[in-house]
Parts: C-alpha cells; structure tokens; sequence
C-alpha cells in the first residue's frame, strides 16, 4: 500500500532547489510514497488571538497534515537554521492546544542548499523543534544535499549514485512509516 506523504517545502521562492528537489523527489518515490507538496505562502504569521476562528489558509493546511500518513519537511538554510516560513506552519500546525496536526505523524527531513555543508546546521534545529511537536522522526539515512547545476535533469536525479541512495532512502521511510502505522500486537 502507497503512503501519503506530506511535503512541507520551507522555501517560498517557486524555483527554489528545495521545491525542485521535494518534486524530483516524488517522481523517485512512487510507488512507495506519494509525495503531495502542502503549501506554506499563504499561511498568516502565527497568532494565538486567531486560533478561536482559524483562518481558511490554516484549516486547510491542518486537514492536509492530518489526511497524510506521514509528513517530510525539506528545508533550505538561512543564517545556519531553518526558514521562519517553515517555523511558522509548524506553530500553525501544532495549534491550538489540544488540536496538534502533528501528534505521531512518522515524519523525515531532508534538505538542499548551494553550500558545501548541505542543510546540516538548519536540520539539526529541526530536528529538536519537531520532535517537541510529536513528530516521529527517522534518522538514518540522513540526506543533505549540495545542490549543482546538474543535480536535476528534467525534473529527475540525474546522478545515479545519489538516485540510488535516494531510493534507498525512500524504501527506509516507507517501512518506517509502515512499522509505525501498524497495530500493536496484543497477547
């Protein structure tokens, strides 16, 4: 059975590497996962005085989040973080209290940049702030990518090498994502 994964891309920009990747990234994934990007630009800038009438932007997002098995954040690097884009839909989405979107969502990180360290610094981060949310996160194989020209060719990995950890690393989310949706055992 095909996971349904949410992608929460935390860079606004249309022809961000992020984007280009989370949608390469889709094409490698089925029939594993099918990866859907949720969009973060038209969130408002959290507000606790909104939660008793959420905006439509934010119900929408939380439907989104909570129809998903899973959720895979890709993440720029700005200033050795992540982007308040992202930070932002994860307050909207862990709120209000008691209506978290997240609570024990199986969940990934990836991330790409044209830096030499990948998204390492900004991945690190998010980690320890989605972790407080309820999201259980996979660990291994981490992907931080250093974005080139040639990563992409139409719209796909071109290097074999990195399409092939990929799709290893889509085979390990999937089970991750299967070993955490499957009923307990009872005795």
């Amino acid at each position: 059975m095909t996971a349904k994964v949410a992608v929460i891309v935390g860079s606004l920009r249309k022809g961000s590497v992020n984007r280009q990747f989370a949608e390469a990234l889709a094409k490698l994934a089925r029939p594993k996962l099918e990866l859907e990007i949720v969009e973060i630009g038209d969130l408002p800038l959290y507000d606790q005085d909104r939660e008793s009438e959420l905006p439509a932007s934010v119900q929408r997002f939380k439907r989104q989040i909570e129809s998903a098995d899973a959720v895979l954040f890709v993440t720029p690097e700005y200033n050795r973080t992540f982007s308040a884009a992202l930070k932002n839909a994860i307050e909207w989405g862990s709120r209000p209290w008691g209506k978290n979107s997240w609570i024990g969502k199986p969940g990934a990180i990836a991330g790409a940049t044209l830096g030499a360290v990948g998204t390492a610094a900004a991945q690190s981060q998010l980690r320890s702030v989605v972790g407080a949310i309820g999201v259980a996160l996979t660990v291994q194989p981490e992907i931080y990518l250093n974005f080139r020209e040639d990563t992409l060719k139409d719209g796909e990995i071109a290097d074999e090498n990195f399409r092939k950890l990929l799709q290893d690393w889509t085979h390990a989310f999937a089970d991750w994502i299967a070993r955490l949706k499957a009923p307990a055992l009872t005795f």
